[in-house]
């Protein structure tokens, strides 16, 4: 087991460290979903604390909220669904390809992103039908359309399905995707 390391540090030096230059915020990698899903998730949070609050320090809940963070919370899994397609850290195992032929490595990570991308089509034409089914259906505590949740369930499938495309011309692109190399695809922050 390796022992931790710690430096010693002056109280002068930590005094020191907050007259450096902060550093720059970069959000230029986080995309339209992600700042929608940002919104939602801030309603959901909004709602919960409504929710708390009404009931442990008023006595008295209301009863809306926890529809309408359940059906935050639904939005904010399928849209948020749709940075991890695009960023590719939705749950894979990779261990695999290491041990495989490059050519029929190379083979199984095409393979992989057509079975995503004809995933998320058949996604998308199954939400397509069961809104059709279900349009007139309003929500139980607050008078709003059903739909509004399910077709944010789609637009999720949906950007999901363009992300894939995205992801599959990238990986062509370059010769490899994440399961090949996902030592290619590690951020290191400096």
């Amino acid at each position: 087991m390796q022992q931790e390391v710690h430096s010693l540090i002056t109280p002068q030096e930590i005094a020191h460290s907050f007259e450096d230059a902060a550093p720059v915020a970069d959000v230029s990698h986080y995309a339209v979903e992600d700042w929608a899903t940002l919104a939602i998730f801030w309603v959901m949070t909004a709602c919960v604390f409504l929710q708390f609050f009404t009931r442990y320090v008023l006595n008295d809940s209301y009863a809306w909220t926890e529809e309408i963070a359940i059906n935050c919370l639904i939005g904010v899994v399928f849209l948020g669904s749709v940075m991890c397609v695009r960023v590719s850290r939705h749950i894979q195992v990779d261990v695999l390809y290491h041990y495989l032929p490059r050519r029929l490595a190379r083979g199984m990570a095409i393979f992989v992103d057509i079975v995503r991308i004809g995933f998320f089509a058949y996604a998308c034409w199954l939400m397509w039908r069961y809104v059709a089914i279900v349009a007139g259906e309003r929500m139980v505590t607050v008078n709003l359309p059903r739909n509004i949740v399910f077709y944010s369930v789609m637009a999720g499938f949906v950007l999901m399905l363009v992300r894939s495309i995205q992801v599959f011309i990238a990986n062509q692109r370059r010769g490899y995707s994440v399961l090949e190399r996902p030592e290619e695809f590690q951020k290191v922050e400096d």
